[in-house]
């Protein structure tokens, strides 16, 4: 055989397997292959072709692989049981760039499914290494491994402080200041991952000056990256007073307002729930939020909103007004009630009722003034409504009943009352309307006439209250309001004994 058709034999074996390896990897970006190719061997096969002498052989290979094990969690187990991860964390310290984002891939693709999948990525010691190429010169290569950290820190606190323990955090807040914009996002994304299960992470992100170089960003005109920071803003300012006010100190106010009008839906609801987890806090934060001209916006929001994307206006708009009275006016100022009435009735998930619901409690709280400007909007029938529906989570019951006492015990406008006056009404929360008329009518004349002119009194007569209760109490206190023989007029009874007195009066005459 001659030197000539030596090479050929070997050209032909190195054409086969680039031809196999680029076709596998095809293959794979469809789901309707991955049983096909699983049952015939393929990740035996691909495995030797991470170490081929040929680059784009190993890259091709390192791809289908990616692809396989991103597909589910079993395909991502048998990479790992197929010692293929403590290969490509050695390749990543000294293979080319292409090769080093399809590694960054698959460890990516493992570490997705699960913490024990993500340990196992740990384990094999990426994590280093992944650190080593956010150094890269390529920022392709940057991204790929950020966002194969992102993916490790996402499962828990300990993943999370792996990430932090091998120096990811400083090269990361580098890679939000690069130019690109893909890897701006892919950073943030990953600090945020970081951030968000404890306040000692939220601090490390601090401690590298990244609330300084992320703050600015949610100015930018790229919907994907505002996303990605209002997110990473949020999972900061959630743990504490101290993040939190870091967070306003990256002077974000009032510009992140402006992003609850944004045409993107998931940057408005990011930045809602930014806001939220600062005013959460402490009454100076939500005064802060305020005095910026939070609470238009917000109301706006809540308004403009619906279902999940909402609920973030919602809890704002009750963490404020719970602070003082001087915030729940301001809620109140802004027109904020209706919105809020609107979700408690008209939003299908409870959940989002029931935080309506708490949101309406917390306005009316405080004072007369308050209660009358949540049951003018008709909302006492509502929040009744919710807590009687048979349909109604043990949740929404809860809140829309504590925020009808919150609510009623502060009312003296009567007339926001009357719906709620009705004798079939549970016992709980008659107590607390009768409590009402039994503190306003002994000292006003026109509010007595009113309550007979509106059947009220009436009303009262047919409520079945145990003797010696609070609300037996309350309805004997209305009574005495009245004399006997206009309170014994009113009262069932009355027209029974009325015909008896009328057929004894004609046998008399006879």
């Amino acid at each position: 055989m001659s030197n000539r058709q030596i090479i050929q034999t070997f050209d032909e074996y190195q054409k086969a397997r680039v031809k196999f390896v680029q076709t596998v990897a095809d293959l794979a970006s469809k789901p309707q292959h991955i049983d096909a190719l699983q049952q015939a061997g393929v990740m035996q096969l691909l495995r030797p072709l991470l170490l081929d002498s040929v680059p784009s052989i190993q890259q091709s290979a390192a791809l289908a692989l990616g692809r396989l094990a991103n597909y589910n969690e079993e395909l991502a187990e048998n990479v790992v049981s197929g010692d293929i991860l403590a290969q490509l964390v050695y390749s990543l310290g000294d293979q080319n760039r292409f090769y080093k984002k399809s590694a960054a891939f698959v460890l990516r693709s493992v570490a997705r499914h699960s913490p024990q999948l993500a340990q196992a990525v740990v384990d094999s010691g990426a994590v280093e290494a992944l650190v080593g190429c956010l150094e890269e010169f390529d920022p392709t290569v940057k991204e790929s491994a950020a966002w194969a950290l992102g993916y490790i820190a996402r499962h828990s606190a300990e993943l999370a402080q792996e990430v932090v323990d091998k120096g990811a955090i400083p090269p990361l807040v580098l890679c939000v200041q690069e130019p690109e914009l893909s890897l701006k996002r892919i950073a943030a994304s990953t600090l945020a991952d970081i951030a968000k299960h404890s306040p000692e992470l939220a601090q490390a992100l601090v401690d590298q000056d990244a609330v300084t170089h992320l703050a600015p960003l949610i100015a930018s005109s790229d919907a994907k990256l505002k996303r990605q920071v209002c997110q990473c803003l949020a999972q900061v300012a959630k743990h504490s007073v101290e993040l939190a006010e870091l967070v306003v100190e990256g002077e974000i106010f009032p510009k992140i307002f402006v992003l609850l009008k944004d045409s993107d839906e998931v940057v408005r609801k990011n930045a809602a729930t930014c806001i939220r987890e600062i005013a959460k806090h402490t009454p100076e934060l939500s005064q802060l939020v305020v005095n910026a001209g939070g609470v238009g916006a917000l109301v706006d929001y809540t308004n403009d909103t619906k279902g999940s994307t909402r609920l973030p206006g919602i809890m704002t708009l009750g963490y404020i007004s719970a602070f003082s009275e001087t915030l729940a006016l301001a809620v109140i100022v802004a027109h904020g009630v209706a919105p809020l009435a609107a979700a408690l009735e008209r939003e299908p998930e409870d959940h989002i009722k029931a935080a309506a619901a708490w949101s309406l409690g917390q306005i009316g709280r405080h004072s007369a003034d308050h209660a009358k400007a949540v049951a003018d909007c008709n909302v006492l029938p509502k929040l009744l409504d919710a807590y009687l529906s048979p349909n109604s989570s043990d949740d929404l019951q809860q809140k829309s009943q504590r925020a009808l006492k919150n609510i009623i015990q502060h009312c003296v406008h009567l007339p926001a009352l009357e719906p709620l006056l009705h004798p079939d009404a549970p016992a709980q929360i008659l107590k607390y309307v009768c409590g009402q008329y039994a503190k306003v009518l002994p000292a006003d004349i026109t509010a007595k006439r009113e309550f007979i002119a509106n059947k009220g009194l009436s009303t009262v007569q047919r409520i079945k209250a145990e003797a010696g209760s609070k609300l037996a109490e309350y309805i004997q206190t209305i009574n005495n309001c009245y004399p006997p023989e206009i309170v014994q007029y009113y009262s069932p009874e009355y027209a029974q004994t009325f015909l008896e007195k009328v057929e004894n009066y004609h046998v008399q005459q006879k």
